[in-house]
């Protein structure tokens, strides 16, 4: 493992992006480019969990520690991935404490958790390195738990506090949709969901993490305490690179 979530216990703040093209390829050249962490993304990417399996294969020649957001808090789909080799997980649509544990539960194996237990997968080396996998593994796998409703609003304390998860992160798309305010980050409702989960992560001596829009927004939300930071994904930057070229050489067309 690339030490994820010991980066975060000390203190570090750690760049990230989106991976939701289910391409190892395009996964490899990010995850060259220098991040801390990149997120396979199962909710909204065009992917499935085959292709995250590549993707995670992929990933291993790359500094960037591979973190995956399941499509939702089912044992099944956190330790398939997890078996993968997935050094966090990632879930999405969180409401209440009860969901968390449960999410949470499934990273680690019993007795501390309900995690199936396989020995004959890719994170254990296929049964090699299974009990050091399984020592490591209870201690340093990430749990990310997605802060997208105003239910999710209500606990924001009780989940800080649940062992296990690591990290309350912010969706903004979801949670400014949920409050009514879409789109809407400078809405004072937004920015006060955005101060309360920072202090309810900080009490606990949890991290807060969120999904940027674009790199003007680092130094506002690092300031709130914001430390797992993501930004980009690799289809906009297919995109954007592909414009831009277009862009240039219709300039230069016109000029000749």
């Amino acid at each position: 493992m690339k030490g994820i979530k010991k980066r975060l216990r000390d203190g570090e703040t750690l760049i990230g992006c989106w991976l939701n093209l289910g391409s190892a390829l395009t996964a490899e050249i990010v995850g060259l480019a220098g991040f801390d962490w990149v997120l396979i993304d199962l909710e909204h990417g065009v992917g499935n969990e085959k292709d995250a399996l590549h993707q995670l294969q992929a990933l291993e020649h790359g500094t960037a520690a591979p973190v995956v957001r399941v499509e939702s808090g089912a044992r099944q789909r956190i330790q398939r991935v997890l078996d993968h080799g997935a050094e966090g997980i990632m879930v999405p649509r969180i409401d209440s404490p009860e969901e968390a544990r449960k999410a949470v539960a499934a990273l680690r194996y019993p007795p501390a958790g309900s995690r199936g237990v396989a020995r004959m997968v890719r994170a254990t080396s296929f049964g090699e390195d299974f009990d050091d996998y399984c020592q490591h593994a209870q201690k340093d796998i990430l749990g990310v738990i997605q802060v997208e409703t105003e239910e999710c609003l209500n606990h924001l304390d009780e989940l800080a506090a649940i062992e296990g998860v690591d990290v309350l992160f912010i969706g903004p798309a979801d949670l400014s949709m949920a409050l009514g305010i879409s789109g809407q980050f400078d809405h004072p409702r937004f920015v006060d969901a955005l101060h309360r989960t920072a202090e309810a992560a900080r009490e606990s001596g949890k991290a807060t993490g969120v999904l940027l829009y674009g790199p003007d927004q680092f130094e506002a939300y690092r300031a709130l305490g914001f430390r797992l930071i993501a930004c980009g994904a690799d289809s906009a930057f297919v995109k954007t690179g592909a414009r831009e070229i277009v862009n240039t050489l219709n300039e230069l067309r016109g000029m000749s």
